[in-house]
């Protein structure tokens, strides 16, 4: 049984400047959270709220057993920088139809409830996914985020050294051109069709439209996978692998064509949809029909 974490390099190219992203990712997310959420299933928001590290040090300091949960426990560093503010979340995400049938034939009742924490310090985020009442130490998912102003060209923004930097296997999702499965295909999200009446932008109807397409910005992401269950390592870790990619791609299809939705939206806009989105999760939860992305097994 391989005992060392797996890591996975994602990159995903969008016609929109690094500035558009930060709010088109936001809106995009809250958007996506209410189509995922009915049925007792879906998204529970606990914190959401501003972060402000007072020195680069202070990750290393809340290590240990009153480690503060809200402060990182390394420091948020990407490209030769380090970011010490931003804002934390703090998710729930109730899956109780969205695992694979074999984790739910073994997990038991009520323990397939993930928590997402997030410290978006954009332009870089960190997000830690952990499964604290089953799993515990056994199993994560952290994604690494750099959103950076360039064709997805730049060789190791993540600065990963020895082993990891040799072993690296790149992905680029192409948001237009890469297959996408008929139950999560929609018109209204194709790329290739869609065109922007307020930017112009698309439709992304040319194969080598990322070597074209102005403005332009990459989403560098590094997902690393830790699942310690002997038997089902090797399974579990391919299905998130798998399941991410389906995410990432359909998630940023519906970036680029909700541009007229975000286009022109404030920072201020944003976290007025994000707390009127909290409340309308909670009731949808509680009393809506199951709804969203199922598992595919």
């Amino acid at each position: 049984m391989k005992t060392e974490d797996t890591n996975i390099p994602i990159r995903v190219v969008l016609p929109m400047t690094v500035e558009e992203y930060q709010v088109a990712q936001l809106y995009s997310v809250a958007e996506a959270s209410k189509e995922n959420t009915g049925g007792g299933e879906g998204i529970e928001v606990l914190v959401n709220e501003p972060f402000e590290l007072k020195s680069e040090d202070e990750c290393q300091q809340q290590i240990g057993d009153d480690k503060n949960d809200r402060v990182p426990e390394k420091p948020l560093f990407a490209n030769g920088q380090k970011f010490l503010k931003g804002q934390y979340t703090h998710k729930i995400y109730h899956l109780q139809s969205k695992v694979p049938g074999f984790i739910r034939a073994i997990a038991p009742k009520g323990s397939l409830e993930i928590h997402e924490k997030a410290w978006n310090a954009y332009p870089y985020c960190r997000t830690i996914v952990t499964n604290p009442g089953y799993m515990k130490d056994a199993f994560f998912i952290k994604i690494e985020t750099m959103h950076y102003a360039d064709r997805g060209n730049t060789e190791n923004i993540h600065g990963l050294t020895g082993d990891d930097l040799q072993k690296r296997n790149v992905t680029t999702i192409d948001i237009a051109n890469d297959p996408v499965s008929s139950k999560d295909y929609k018109k209204e999200f194709d790329p290739k069709i869609f065109k922007s009446e307020k930017t112009g932008r698309g439709p992304l109807d040319n194969k080598d439209w990322i070597k074209s397409v102005d403005p332009v910005m990459c989403a560098y992401k590094l997902v690393t996978i830790k699942f310690k269950w002997f038997g089902l390592q090797g399974r579990v870790e391919s299905f998130i692998n798998r399941q991410e990619h389906r995410l990432f791609t359909t998630f940023h299809r519906q970036v680029f064509c909700w541009t007229d939705k975000w286009h022109g939206m404030t920072m201020a806009d944003i976290r007025a949809i994000e707390e009127k989105t909290k409340a309308e999760l909670d009731e949808q939860r509680k009393h809506g029909e199951l709804r969203g992305m199922k598992a595919e097994d």
